[in-house]
């Protein structure tokens, strides 16, 4: 039978584990909370400005490239390639194209991997290989950088930034990369298109000739000005708050509260885009 020094030290025994417990949960919270936010890519532009980005993301074939920026310069609109080195090197011709044409180029990996697991070594490999690439071939080196996939991690955007690198995403995915039909892909696009957005689409698009001439017609209806992204982002004092907006810290500015996604739209880790 248990005495009552036993029963008490048992209880004694509990109240220590109870209590150690009850600390370690304490300290875990504090370090979820309180230990550093999670990195987030920019999705969008906080602006009152009726600006847009359009982007296009390069990592398989080159057929509609040349058609693509024949259309930009009829509309006179400046668009940012993003370009994935083995896209680079096999169209070594298309990217000196693309930057003769007044545009900006990204980079977008050297393989198109999935990054969000990669080291900081791993990450450092990728955007310096296409970094190097598309500096030799264009005499400038990009500044911008979008992860395959939209996937990312604190360790991603941390060493991009480490290298002269603003992480950007999308904030209107045009689904261009489905099976849908071009009416789809233009209702899509201009029914989500809003102030600071950043638009996503893909030069090997089926029916890129097709719809791209019909958005910009819409976006400068309504009175937009396409611009490209380096042209949108802020390049000074900003943050980026929990929706994936940019938000200048200068003199009058205030905080956005909007979603950074289209209404049916990609996630923020691990989108739509490819």
């Amino acid at each position: 039978m248990e005495t009552v020094p036993q029963r008490k030290q048992r209880m004694q025994g509990w109240f220590r584990t109870v209590l150690i417990c009850a600390l370690a949960a304490a300290v875990l919270v504090c370090t979820v909370t309180f230990g550093g936010e999670r990195r987030i890519p920019i999705y969008c532009v906080d602006t009152p400005d009726k600006k847009v980005a359009i982007s296009f993301d390069a990592a398989w074939g080159d057929e509609y490239t040349a058609g693509i920026l024949d259309i930009l310069d009829t509309y006179d609109v400046k668009a940012t390639f993003f370009l994935v080195n083995f896209w680079a090197e096999d169209y070594p011709d298309d990217v000196k194209m693309i930057a003769e044409h007044g545009h900006d180029i990204g980079n977008h990996s050297a393989t198109h991997p999935d990054m969000a697991g990669l080291s900081a070594d791993k990450v450092t490999e990728e955007l310096e290989t296409t970094g190097a690439t598309i500096e030799e071939l264009t005499g400038k080196r990009p500044t911008l950088f979008r992860p395959p996939f939209g996937s990312y991690s604190d360790t991603l955007i941390e060493t991009a930034e480490s290298l002269g690198y603003d992480t950007v995403q999308w904030s209107v995915d045009s689904l261009d990369w489905k099976d849908i039909s071009t009416e789809q892909i233009v209702d899509r696009v201009t029914r989500n298109v809003k102030n600071g957005s950043i638009i996503l689409f893909h030069n090997n698009a089926q029916h890129v000739l097709e719809y791209l001439p019909l958005i910009l017609e819409n976006l400068k209806a309504n009175g937009y000005e396409v611009v490209k992204i380096n042209d949108l982002i802020y390049h000074g004092k900003s943050h980026v708050n929990e929706q994936g907006c940019q938000i200048s810290d200068g003199p009058g500015k205030t905080e956005a509260s909007g979603d950074n996604s289209d209404a049916d739209g990609s996630d923020k880790n691990g989108g739509d885009g490819r």
